[in-house]
């Protein structure tokens, strides 16, 4: 991690905060708008997202869509079909999908979310193009955070966005736009926060994030505590965890409590007794759809991106973070765990859990059994269990 000085870094908790203020930054943008998704839905969100590229398009700014080809499947292609007549350049990440192959290079996709505009502001985290309550009955907003950027941090960021969209414009033909050089970023200091721009790919930066994360567990002196949607790490991030845990850290893991897949549920739900035993807490997240991908430690540094703890986010898709090492930040993203723990979770029991029936832990080693037979599969060599 090559950390900036100098930057600004604020927290939103929640797509409301998020889409309010993306819009309006797209809104006054003047030269320069990059946006790149794994979902784009044909919500209330999307299609407000959708008319304010148009509109800043058509008053000349360059505009450019980068969606992924299996999470925004689904987007219509008459919206995406009014984009383009006004101006907006729009291109989709992998787009050949096929139900009826698991060849890894297929399931190499594009997970980040950033938005970039006029070379001063961006955003990145794990919020989609989608509204907060699409697929949600619960009555509560789905869970989750993004971090807004002001200040040389965005330099880098800019720097691997044009660098993905030249890629994917030059395997789609797109010629003309395979030169498109940023924005310039101002290099005064737009605040006082220390903060680094963290990938991953399947090129330089196949670990990046995962190390992130081993550094962030290693600093640890008094708690961490980790918001992560799909969780089943591999083998250094469960070690790094426990022991955290028997050094004497509180260990607080915030997980899923349902989700729309129920057997990578249940290969999570495998590894909670062993965790247990370790002295870690997990408390699974039961309000509504926890679709956060956060870290605090001690209150100073932080984590907020679109990176899971999982095969698919660690060893297939491309990610980003952003770290921060800033007191604000950090006690603004424990505060909002805190009230989740307290008003939207329940704690996993240590005891109970042990004593769980027997067809509870039949289930979660079907589970574990079929996760460890996917990424075999789709062929992850590293070691991951």
């Amino acid at each position: 991690m090559e950390f900036v000085s100098g930057n600004n870094v604020s927290l939103l908790t929640s797509g409301t905060e998020f889409f309010a203020a993306l819009l309006d930054e797209i809104d006054t943008a003047r030269s320069d708008v990059s946006l790149e998704t794994y979902i784009f839905a044909d919500d209330k969100v999307g299609r407000s997202v959708a008319e304010a590229l148009a509109r800043a398009a058509r008053r000349g700014v360059a505009v450019r869509l980068l969606i992924d080809g299996f999470g925004s499947r689904d987007l219509s292609p008459a919206l995406v079909a009014r984009m383009k007549e006004a101006g907006v350049m729009v291109l989709v990440y992998r787009p050949e999908v096929s139900p009826l192959t698991l060849r890894k290079n297929r399931l190499r996709r594009l997970h980040r979310k950033i938005a970039l505009i006029d070379g001063r502001v961006g955003f990145v985290g794990g919020i989609n193009i989608i509204d907060d309550y699409t697929e949600i009955r619960t009555g509560h907003p789905r869970y989750d955070y993004c971090v807004r950027i002001q200040g040389p941090l965005l330099a880098g960021i800019y720097h691997s966005v044009y660098r993905l969209w030249r890629n994917v414009a030059w395997l789609h033909l797109r010629h003309r736009d395979t030169s498109a050089l940023p924005p310039p970023v101002p290099e005064n200091v737009a605040g006082e926060m220390d903060a680094a721009f963290v990938i991953r790919d399947n090129l330089r930066h196949r670990r990046d994030i995962e190390n992130m994360y081993l550094e962030g567990i290693r600093i640890a002196r008094r708690e961490i505590v980790i918001a992560s949607a799909y969780f089943l790490p591999g083998w250094r991030l469960r070690h790094a965890l426990t022991g955290a845990a028997q050094r004497g850290v509180r260990v607080v893991l915030l997980l899923q409590g349902w989700s729309d897949h129920l057997l990578f549920q249940q290969a999570s739900r495998a590894s909670y007794e062993s965790m247990l035993d370790a002295g870690i807490e997990i408390h699974e997240y039961t309000r509504s759809e926890l679709h956060a991908k956060v870290a605090v430690a001690d209150e100073c540094w932080a984590t907020v991106g679109s990176s899971n703890l999982d095969p698919f986010s660690l060893v297939l898709a491309r990610e980003a973070n952003v770290v921060v090492f800033d007191a604000v930040v950090a006690r603004k993203l424990r505060a909002s765990l805190e009230e989740a723990l307290r008003h939207g979770a329940t704690q996993i029991p240590r005891m109970l859990w042990k004593r769980r029936s027997f067809p509870v832990r039949i289930l979660a080693w079907i589970g574990y059994a079929f996760a460890r037979v996917a990424i075999g599969v789709i062929g992850v060599r590293e070691k991951w269990f």
